[in-house]
């Protein structure tokens, strides 16, 4: 391939697909493009350290030795305009074009827009990059009423990390109830009871018809039902949606993200798509998802680049996220979704437990809050494919251990039989 690997993106997906190609043993050329003047940097710690602390430096995914030790072109700053998927070549934004044999589309999400009078106002910021935390930091400094619209985890990590810096803050859920799509009810009541507890005010079922400014600024947001929130900086968490438009243009198929097969393929060969973009049908559900985590980042960048080497193997990583929101480390393995039952470990009351959650027999996933083993025994079970019995969960992490034990002893035989 002489003119190698180009991969657009430059976040966790990208500098992983990069690194992986050169672990794997490829010694093409590989080109990494990325549309921020950043060395590629952790995005996590964004909302909770980076924002609170005015000394805090962003952490890079790779030193900057990394990149010219493996021969890897990293090119920052640059924006592709289109895809020419027949002359298999990128056009660069301004002027020049960027030739490749294959193609790994890392370009990610970016925040949902809020159709909203008032959002062109200074002080109203979504978070999805470094320029973005600079911003908000910047910002917080000079706010001592902050509101956030969206209660999902970016929206609640930034919640703890201002109101523990002494801001006054509130956050509006249009639904009923806090991390509606990720978590099951119980840890989301529990969320919100530790937030109230620090003093961040939560609305949910409760919307923003508008935002008012001062001088430009804006300096408050008034509610559907016309209660008006002081604000010297709104925050819009909200969602995110995939950036497939450069995808789409140049023909691939596109459902709820770039559509990829088992090996991260799309449906035109040489263009492969991995992290937050990609949508699949999902090994473990049989139903087609969009995750937006680094480990499922890494994992199918890992996977992108031994198919480019010609490895068949099926993407079959068990997914697993996390989140900090103030003193709750939160943990989860699996996807929950279509579960029927649950077992709970532990003392919610005490901050420390762990929901098993059930379809019929089968153990589809594992949220936990302050108790990490839990979350690390739940990664090894369904990684092995053992599904526990609901009793067995709830005698306690030692027989888990020993039936997780007994199953893994017992598979070699199964295979042979």
């Amino acid at each position: 391939m002489k003119n190698g690997v180009v991969i657009v993106g430059a976040g966790h997906a990208g500098v992983q697909a990069a690194a992986s190609l050169r672990e794997e043993g490829y010694d093409g050329p590989v080109v990494l493009v990325g549309d921020e003047n950043e060395l590629p940097y952790h995005k996590p710690p964004l909302s909770k350290t980076f924002i609170k602390d005015a000394e805090a430096k962003p952490q890079p995914l790779r030193g900057e030795a990394f990149y010219s030790g493996n021969a890897i072109d990293y090119r920052p700053g640059v924006r592709i305009d289109r895809i020419d998927a027949g002359a298999r070549r990128l056009d660069v934004a301004g002027s020049g074009t960027i030739s490749f044999d294959r193609l790994v589309l890392a370009t990610g999400s970016r925040p949902r827009l809020l159709k909203l009078d008032g959002t062109e106002l200074a002080g109203v910021v979504s978070l999805r990059s470094l320029a973005d935390a600079r911003l908000i930091r910047e910002l917080s400094a000079e706010s001592e009423d902050v509101v956030i619209l969206g209660g999902g985890f970016i929206g609640l990590e930034i919640a703890a990390t201002l109101r523990a810096a002494g801001r006054k803050v509130t956050v509006v859920e249009a639904v009923d109830r806090l991390l509606g799509r990720a978590v099951a009810p119980v840890i989301a009541a529990h969320v919100r009871q530790r937030l109230e507890a620090m003093g961040v005010r939560i609305m949910t079922g409760t919307t923003v018809s508008r935002l008012e400014g001062d001088g430009g600024r804006v300096s408050a947001a008034i509610t559907s039902s016309g209660e008006r929130l002081r604000a010297q900086m709104v925050i819009i968490g909200i969602g995110v949606v995939p950036n497939v438009e450069l995808a789409e243009a140049a023909g691939v198929t596109i459902g709820n993200g770039i559509r990829v097969d088992q090996h991260m393929q799309s449906s035109i060969a040489e263009i492969l798509a991995v992290g937050d973009a990609a949508s699949y049908r999902h090994w473990f559900t049989g139903g087609d998802v969009r995750l937006e985590s680094v480990q499922n980042a890494t994992d199918q960048a890992r996977l992108a680049a031994r198919t480019i080497l010609g490895h068949a193997e099926p993407f079959s990583a068990v997914p697993w996220f996390w989140s900090d929101i103030g003193d709750m480390k939160l943990q989860m393995v699996g996807l929950t979704q279509g579960g029927d039952s649950h077992v709970v470990l532990g003392e919610p009351a005490e901050n420390k437990f762990s929901i098993y959650h059930y379809a019929g027999n089968r153990l589809l996933g594992i949220e936990s809050v302050n108790r990490p083993a839990d979350h690390m025994l739940g990664r090894r079970m369904l990684g092995a494919g053992f599904s526990p019995a609901p009793q067995t969960v709830a005698a306690g992490p030692d027989a888990l251990k020993a039936a997780l034990a007994g199953f893994q002893t017992m598979e070699p035989a199964k295979a042979s039989a």
